[in-house]
């Protein structure tokens, strides 16, 4: 079968537990291939279709992520390395490093701390954006920081990205210019889709019955943790602004909402008064 047959029958084959069948079939036609999407679309339509394809096929139509699958996900303008130990990277987060933009401009912030780090993908982009700045990141799951830190590497951050395992800033003594987090933010009884709710960490999605535990922890740390003209990029759920930004104001703070590209409500932009 040539390879663009293979890719039509994949597609029927996914369509059932996939918005993106077409998509997901290509990437993991690559990934099989051992070349990029574009090489693939590009050169390889006529060619045979390679050993294993249809294993990997067979665990995407299992619902299992496409980015677990391949070990790869594309985050700002970073290739991360993705394990079932972190949170995979979306789209929706690059609203925060957005917010930062806005923000600090061409200058940037000096030092970056990036709580619950997982991937590394927040606090690794920020890095790629300001080539003068430092930072932190921080996990409780050790496994999830080695893979923050082989990111490092394979990105070619590691001189000025450090990795600990902690609970969130309890083990950080210093203040930074730049605070980055997404936390866990999903109501404990909530309905997640299957290749969300059956392969990523539960840790790194549920946060008790309103999905507010985690900020509740958070937010009281930011006083001591952002520094004097700093500011702190909190990723929310869609409906938890209001909620989220309350604690923020309670607590000293100033806050201010940032959306998403499709218009949902993302980041709470948190600083002094």
């Amino acid at each position: 079968m040539l390879l663009r047959n293979a890719l039509t029958q994949a597609v029927v084959q996914l369509a059932p537990v996939s918005d993106t069948p077409r998509l997901d079939a290509e990437l993991l036609m690559a990934h099989a291939l051992g070349v990029g999407r574009d090489a693939l679309l590009l050169k390889h339509l006529d060619d045979d279709v390679p050993p294993g394809f249809w294993t990997l096929v067979e665990r995407r139509a299992g619902a299992e992520p496409v980015a677990y699958i391949t070990g790869r996900r594309d985050f700002w303008t970073l290739s991360l390395q993705v394990t079932p130990d972190v949170l995979i990277p979306r789209p929706d987060s690059e609203t925060l490093i957005e917010a930062a933009i806005d923000h600090f401009g061409d200058q940037g912030p000096g030092k970056v701390i990036d709580l619950g780090t997982g991937s590394g993908a927040l606090l690794l982009a920020a890095l790629d954006q300001w080539p003068d700045a430092w930072g932190i990141g921080v996990d409780r799951s050790a496994a999830a920081v080695a893979v923050a830190r082989e990111n490092a590497v394979r990105n070619g951050f590691l001189a000025r990205a450090a990795f600990i395992v902690g609970d969130w800033a309890m083990a950080v003594g210093t203040r930074f210019d730049l605070v980055l987090c997404n936390p866990p933010y999903v109501e404990s009884g909530a309905s997640l889709p299957p290749d969300v709710a059956g392969h990523e960490p539960a840790s790194a999605l549920y946060a008790g019955t309103d999905g507010m535990d985690d900020y509740r922890r958070i937010i009281p740390m930011l006083p001591a943790l952002v520094a004097d003209g700093g500011i702190g990029c909190i990723e929310i759920g869609a409906t938890q602004a209001d909620a989220v930004a309350g604690l923020a104001l309670a607590h000293g703070l100033k806050a201010q909402v940032a959306r998403d590209l499709a218009g949902r409500d993302r980041c709470v932009i948190v600083r002094k008064t």
